[in-house]
């Protein structure tokens, strides 16, 4: 599989495009870089770029990923609607599954996310 860390400048977005920023207010991904970048010891391959929404972030906690409460000795603010975020592929398709995912910004969703789930599911959740 591609490192997409080793050269973020030649990580693609699920378009087939240069994968853009996500976030950097909350600071997002799995390196912490504002990027949906991921490497093969991301098990969780956080690669998709999401718009939180209460549902989901209740969604999350309820699976054992609590996303809303700060996490002060990680640097974790915890994350509020509205906030985007690089998520894990599998449960964003979990909440997909049950009409709970949130939108997502498909020019910063990693490709890796297609290795989990399609396109046509992503576009049906894309922001507009």
């Amino acid at each position: 599989m591609t490192d997409n860390h080793a050269h973020p400048q030649t990580a693609k977005n699920v378009l087939g495009g240069v994968l853009e920023a996500c976030c950097f207010q909350p600071m997002t991904g799995y390196f912490r870089d504002g990027f949906c970048h991921t490497i093969d010891e991301d098990h969780g391959s956080h690669t998709v770029c999401a718009v939180m929404t209460e549902e989901f972030l209740a969604f999350s906690k309820l699976q054992g990923n609590d996303l809303s409460t700060p996490r002060n000795e990680y640097g974790f603010p915890g994350l509020k609607p509205g906030d985007k975020w690089c998520v894990c592929v599998s449960r964003w398709e979990e909440a997909f599954v049950v009409g709970k995912a949130p939108k997502v910004l498909l020019a910063s969703t990693n490709q890796r996310a297609l290795e989990v789930v399609s396109l046509a599911e992503l576009r049906a959740s894309a922001v507009a």
